[in-house]
């Protein structure tokens, strides 16, 4: 796991923006399951999360359309959050930082590593905005 110094300055980048932080299975479950849409990051340490992830998160919105619920969990910190998070994201597997956006309890829009990794937070707002625009 990683320090809790490391963590909570990146935790706060997002729960600063109104993200709620799940730190348990119960929480996981409970939100992924609400009716509307709901946005999950699974944050992470790396630069990837820091240079385009959460940037670009937090700008995607600013645009009209907005997912009813943000939420996130932080990876290798709130270790079996993720692991509940992780279960309803399959197909896809395990990767951080990733952003999942759910509409009534259904996965319908994925952003994986690879597709954060190497492009600028505006192309990850406006991959999300695009989203947001379709089920929100």
């Amino acid at each position: 796991m990683y320090p809790t110094d490391l963590v909570m300055p990146m935790k706060a980048e997002l729960t600063d923006k109104g993200f709620e932080d799940l730190t348990t299975p119960a929480q996981v479950e409970e939100a992924l399951k609400q009716q509307g849409t709901t946005l999950l990051v699974i944050n992470s340490v790396c630069g990837c999360a820091a240079g385009a992830a959460r940037p670009g998160v937090v700008y995607s919105l600013t645009g009209d359309k907005k997912p009813d619920h943000l939420t996130t969990v932080f990876a290798g910190f709130d270790t079996e959050a993720v692991v509940e998070a992780r279960k309803h994201l399959a197909p896809f597997p395990p990767s951080s930082p990733c952003v999942a956006l759910f509409k009534d309890g259904e996965l319908v829009h994925m952003l994986e590593r690879h597709h954060i990794e190497g492009n600028p937070a505006g192309a990850i707002a406006a991959n999300l905005q695009a989203a947001y625009d379709e089920y929100c």
